[in-house]
């Protein structure tokens, strides 16, 4: 969960409390916290010849030292903050934020231009799924924040990590213990809702995908099934012939089997071969990395080839069921 400064009821922004933090702590149900200081006004640069417009909505941030251990996210290079580099000017780049200052490997050289002031890169943080304001942020220490770059020291969102089944009852309760003066100014939010409710639409969405492939290869093994009842028909007398000749039901059967099967063979191929070149364009097109995995080009073919057999069954069986001088006689 989070807790963030909300808006008088005359809509006035509003701050936390210095000791917000420690009385959030103190609750049972609390396990970790931590919390940053957004610094107002402060832009990030990657050198001082950029224009000033184009900061790419970086945002600076003092943070403690337990950050990363309370929203669960890891250091893609580089390192994080210690009790050195926080009390000097180093800064930890979210990923979005290395992306845009064209960061990408760390160097003892390697600095960016902070309200002013260069400060070293030290390290870059991989992508954070529950506070994902930290991937455009520029993250300090707190106490560089305050005496370079004119912090005020007043938490801008608190961070706390709890057990799942006491969130319910804990939610109520933060805002008091936040601001016990005013607990109407506060917003406490939770961000793993949005990150269930992101998974729940994906399991729907991949749902929604696996019942219209279905319908797909219903449809496709009806259409193989018609198909072969109608060469049943219009093949007749070949098969009065074939059979005239000595061909067994088993050979006849067989044959229209195999038939099916192939048909449906080049089908699966075919769509096979069109969806990897749809996801393909799809992927260039936005720029995604391209990964098509073999077994699932595999699959659809086996898949169809399955679907073809059993939709060919019963056109199979009444071809070897034909008698030779009825099958004749209507060729």
């Amino acid at each position: 969960m989070s807790v963030s400064p909300g808006s008088t009821v005359f809509g006035e922004d509003t701050t936390l409390p210095e000791d917000a933090r420690g009385r959030i702590d103190r609750m049972p149900e609390v396990e970790h916290t931590s919390q940053v200081e957004f610094v107002d006004g402060a832009n990030v640069y990657r050198s001082d010849l950029v224009p000033g417009g184009e900061s790419g909505g970086i945002g600076v941030y003092g943070a403690d030292l337990g950050l990363l251990e309370t929203v669960r996210t890891g250091v893609a290079s580089g390192t994080w903050l210690n009790a050195a580099t926080a009390d000097h000017p180093a800064v930890v780049l979210g990923s979005s934020a290395a992306a845009r200052l064209g960061v990408t490997r760390i160097t003892p050289d390697t600095l960016v231009l902070v309200d002013g002031t260069y400060f070293s890169v030290v390290g870059v943080l991989e992508p954070s799924e529950l506070a994902p304001e930290l991937d455009n942020s520029a993250l300090v220490g707190q106490a560089v924040a305050e005496e370079v770059l004119d912090g005020s020291g007043d938490p801008s969102t608190v961070y706390m990590r709890m057990d799942p089944d006491e969130v319910a009852q804990a939610r109520e309760l933060v805002g008091r213990n936040a601001n016990p003066e005013r607990p109407n100014e506060v917003e406490v939010s939770r961000p793993s809702e949005a990150l269930e409710a992101g998974r729940a639409a994906d399991q729907t969405f991949n749902g929604l995908l696996l019942g219209l492939g279905g319908v797909a290869l219903l449809v496709g093994g009806v259409g193989v099934a018609n198909t072969m009842v109608i060469s049943v028909l219009e093949r007749r007398g070949e098969i009065g012939l074939r059979r005239a000749l000595g061909a067994t039901r088993g050979a006849i059967r067989s044959q229209f089997l195999v038939e099916a099967m192939v048909l449906s063979a080049l089908g699966g191929v075919a769509g096979a071969g069109l969806g990897s070149l749809a996801t393909l364009v799809y992927a260039l097109l936005r720029g995604w990395p391209v990964s098509v995995p073999w077994w699932a080009g595999a699959g659809a073919v086996v898949a169809t080839v399955a679907i073809g057999a059993v939709a060919g069954l019963v056109p199979a069986l009444r071809a070897a069921a034909q008698h030779p001088t009825a099958a004749l006689g209507a060729g």
